[in-house]
């Protein structure tokens, strides 16, 4: 089976490629899916993992965004081979902040526009690109809603905030908590990503459409995950008295229900196991 991991070169898809031993189609394998000729090479795969995606949030990035998130993955969609299969990872951001209306997240919360950054937007119009040409060119589609997914850092990537913590300790550099650190959030670890790629590729499911994030069992406070933090370091952080302020939406925590029964999966490497793989 030939798999493509656009994006494979990323924060994330470096070890989403890993996992699969898939190829990269990545600004840094000198192919870009806003090229007509370049994005030809995804009807060659078996299954394309689609993480490309251009992550900026300021305003000023919006046209960017609206080109890289929502026509860059039309482009991927259209070009897939019948009897392919396309994932296209999405964010939990789509939901804004109806999300706070739960307090685990389901996939029939509200997307309506409430204020979402031009990135956010673009990653939901890509969503109805790939449910229109996949359905067009019988192409099994899976849409994964990431929450707060965490890896090991990868070379020359921006890393989430959870690394961010951990090397704040490890450097003695005070740490700024959002909302003072009361926002909860669900962690996942990348090689569970990994996993439910996997699940969705061996199902008999021909779409899909899943929050993908720790659940409740992986979800905790910023202070509390600072506190696991400290424990895994070895060391105290030292906390900046200028706080953050309180992210959209307030706390997050993804319903995995759907995930679990359509594909039997569920995340299996706990906060504690997956934060010493940062180390």
């Amino acid at each position: 089976m030939k798999i493509l991991v656009t994006g494979g070169s990323g924060y994330l898809g470096t070890h989403v490629r890993r996992f699969f031993e898939a190829d990269d189609f990545s600004s840094r394998s000198h192919l870009d899916i806003l090229n007509a000729l370049d994005v030809r090479l995804v009807a060659e795969y078996d299954v394309v993992i689609h993480m490309a995606a251009f992550l900026d949030k300021d305003p000023d990035s919006a046209e960017v965004s609206f080109q890289t998130n929502a026509e860059g993955t039309a482009n991927v969609a259209r070009h897939m081979s019948p009897g392919s299969v396309l994932i296209y990872c999405s964010t939990k951001d789509v939901y804004g902040p109806y999300a706070d209306n739960w307090d685990e997240t389901p996939e029939t919360c509200l997307t309506e526009f409430a204020g979402q950054s031009a990135l956010e937007w673009s990653k939901f119009i890509g969503e109805k690109y790939v449910d229109y040409y996949t359905r067009q060119r019988n192409v099994r589609a899976c849409i994964l809603r990431l929450s707060n997914i965490y890896a090991p850092p990868t070379e020359g990537n921006e890393y989430s905030f959870v690394n961010h913590y951990i090397e704040s300790v490890k450097s003695g550099t005070p740490v700024r908590l959002a909302g003072g650190g009361a926002p909860i959030r669900d962690l996942l670890h990348v090689d569970d990503l990994s996993a439910v790629c996997r699940a969705f590729i061996d199902s008999d499911r021909h779409k899909g459409l899943f929050n993908i994030g720790g659940g409740r069992l992986n979800a905790l406070s910023l202070r509390a995950l600072l506190d696991q933090v400290e424990s895994v370091v070895g060391k105290e952080a030292l906390i900046d008295p200028v706080t953050l302020p309180n992210p959209v939406p307030q706390n997050y925590v993804s319903d995995l229900s759907r995930a679990e029964a359509e594909l039997g999966w569920f995340p299996r490497i706990g906060i504690e196991e997956g934060l010493k793989t940062l180390l």
